[in-house]
């Protein structure tokens, strides 16, 4: 396993669409450990090969349980209604957030590492970040579907005279 260096935003291969994984083979399981490792020594809650700069569909994304999903060729086949607004933040866009909605709960089927398909019911902060991840292998950024960015400094401020307020 190893580290792999993590893209930011400006960087062209961000913004261009993923293909599908047709080979399970010795390098989808490289890259599979080599993202997760990468996304532990991150502490981030998914990571996307396009942001290690492979344009392939796999995501690694957190559950609620803090467990990591290896989704192949995933595709979220049904959204929840009722969505949750949150600030979020991409391990490609350093040191910025934006609030957004995202669907509450939402259904993703893959495959794992070695072709099988699954089906993952995902709630809360793990469909989010499931949304997050596939945007990602379709060259959307979360910056893109948010009307304002924030630095760290600014969000804590500003959540902190909500306090205030309440």
């Amino acid at each position: 396993m190893a580290l792999r260096n993590i893209l930011t935003i400006g960087d062209p291969q961000l913004r261009k669409k993923s293909r599908a994984v047709t080979d399970f083979n010795d390098r989808l399981h490289t890259l599979i450990d080599d993202m997760k490792e990468t996304l532990v020594e991150a502490n981030g809650l998914g990571l996307a090969a396009p942001q290690i700069g492979i344009l392939r569909r796999v995501v690694i994304v957190v559950n609620n349980d803090g467990e990591y999903l290896e989704l192949v060729n995933p595709e979220i086949v049904a959204r929840s209604q009722e969505t949750v607004g949150a600030y979020e933040g991409c391990l490609s866009v350093p040191a910025e957030r934006g609030y957004l909605e995202r669907p509450r709960k939402v259904i993703v089927k893959a495959q794992d590492r070695d072709g099988n398909s699954i089906t993952y019911n995902l709630e809360e902060m793990a469909a989010r970040a499931a949304c997050h991840e596939v945007d990602h292998l379709d060259g959307t950024l979360f910056v893109d579907l948010t009307d304002q960015l924030y630095t760290e400094e600014e969000l804590d401020e500003m959540l902190s005279e909500e306090k205030e307020e309440e």
